[in-house]
C-alpha cells in the first residue's frame, strides 16, 4: 500500500484526525492483529452515576476499528467509507478502564468488504459490544477528496 510501514500510517491519521484527537484514539498495534484503544476519561463517560464511558465513544472506536481492518486488507489504498454499521451492547464497560476495539476483514469483493469487530475492556472474548460493518470501496470513484461536494453559491443570488 505504501513504503511507510502500516502502523506509522495508521498511527499519524488517526493523529490528525479531529475526532480521534479528541477521543484519545491510538493505536495498540496492527500485527498480528488490528487492536485500537480509547483511554478512559471523565468526560467520555455518558453516565456519571455509574461511570460508564457513553455508548458512542464505543461506536466510533468500532468505526475507526473497522475502517482501518478495511486499509489493512487491501493490496493498494483506496477511499473507503462506512456503508453499514451494526452494533450490539452486550455490556457496559467497566468504570475505570479502557476501551480497546479489534477488527478483522472476513470478506473482501471489488466493491464492498465485511467486517466483524468486538470492543472490550479487560477480555476480548468478553466484550462490551460487537459490530458487524461493510466498507465501500473506492468511495471517491477515483476522484479527488471533497470531488462531491457542491461548489458555494455566490452569496446573494438565487438559483434560477
Amino acid at each position: 500500500m505504501t513504503d511507510t510501514p502500516i502502523p506509522n500510517v495508521i498511527a499519524e491519521r488517526m493523529a490528525h484526525s479531529p475526532q480521534g484527537q479528541a477521543l484519545g484514539l491510538a493505536l495498540v498495534s496492527a500485527h498480528p492483529a488490528l487492536i485500537l484503544k480509547v483511554p478512559y476519561r471523565p468526560e467520555l463517560v455518558g453516565d456519571p452515576d455509574t461511570g460508564v464511558i457513553a455508548g458512542g465513544v464505543v461506536t466510533t472506536l468500532l468505526d475507526f476499528a473497522c475502517g482501518w481492518a478495511t486499509a489493512l486488507a487491501l493490496t493498494e489504498a483506496t477511499s473507503i467509507a462506512t456503508l453499514d454499521l451494526r452494533i450490539d451492547y452486550m455490556r457496559p464497560s467497566r468504570p475505570g478502564l479502557d476501551i480497546h476495539a479489534t477488527a478483522h476483514c472476513y470478506k473482501l469483493t471489488r466493491t464492498v468488504a465485511f467486517l466483524r469487530g468486538v470492543a472490550y475492556d479487560e477480555d476480548p472474548e468478553d466484550p462490551v459490544a460487537a459490530a458487524q460493518a461493510a466498507f465501500m470501496l473506492d468511495s471517491n470513484a477515483g476522484r479527488g477528496p471533497g470531488a462531491n461536494l457542491e461548489p458555494p453559491r455566490p452569496r446573494g443570488r438565487r438559483r434560477p
